[in-house]
C-alpha cells in the first residue's frame, strides 16, 4: 500500500535528483574548469592520456567542462537530457579512470555518478521536464493536424 501511495511522486522525485545532481555538477565541478579556460582545459584533459590518446588534450578539457556545466544545467532541466547523460558518464569514466591509474583521490565519487547517470539514460528525465514538455507539444500539434 505505501508504495502506491508514493508512486503518485515518482515524477517529484526525478525532479529533486535532477536538480539536485544537475545544479550540484556546475556548482561544484563545471563552472570553474569551464572558466578555468584553455590551460585549465589542458590540465584536464590530459586524463585522456590514459586512454591512450596523447592529442587534443585542451579539446578534452574544454569537453569535460562543458560536460560538467552546461551538462549539469540541462541535466536538470530535463532538456536533452539523454544526450547530457551520456556526456556526463562519459566523463565520468574518464575520471574515474584518472584517479586509478594515477593514484590521485579516490575513484568512487566519479564511479558512482557514471552509475547514476548511466541508469538515467535508460529511466529519462520524468515529466516535469523540458523534454517531456517539448514531447507534449509535438503530440500535441500532431492530433491537430498541424
Amino acid at each position: 500500500m505505501p508504495k502506491l501511495i508514493l508512486e503518485k511522486y515518482r515524477d517529484v522525485g526525478l525532479l529533486i535528483v535532477r536538480l539536485g545532481v544537475g545544479l550540484g555538477f556546475i556548482y561544484f565541478h563545471g563552472w570553474a574548469k569551464l572558466t578555468g579556460g584553455p590551460e585549465r582545459w589542458n590540465e584536464v584533459g590530459g586524463a585522456v592520456s590514459n586512454l591512450g590518446i596523447d592529442f587534443g588534450h585542451t579539446f578534452f578539457g574544454f569537453l569535460a567542462a562543458f560536460s560538467e556545466s552546461i551538462g549539469g544545467v540541462l541535466f536538470a532541466a530535463g532538456f536533452l537530457f539523454r544526450p547530457a547523460a551520456v556526456l556526463l558518464a562519459s566523463t565520468m569514466i574518464v575520471a574515474a579512470i584518472q584517479h586509478i591509474v594515477t593514484g590521485n583521490g579516490s575513484p568512487a565519487h566519479a564511479v558512482k555518478n557514471a552509475f547514476v547517470f548511466l541508469g538515467f539514460i535508460l529511466i529519462g528525465p520524468g515529466k516535469y521536464s523540458v523534454d517531456d514538455w517539448i514531447a507534449k507539444r509535438r503530440a500535441s500539434r500532431l492530433r491537430q493536424g498541424d
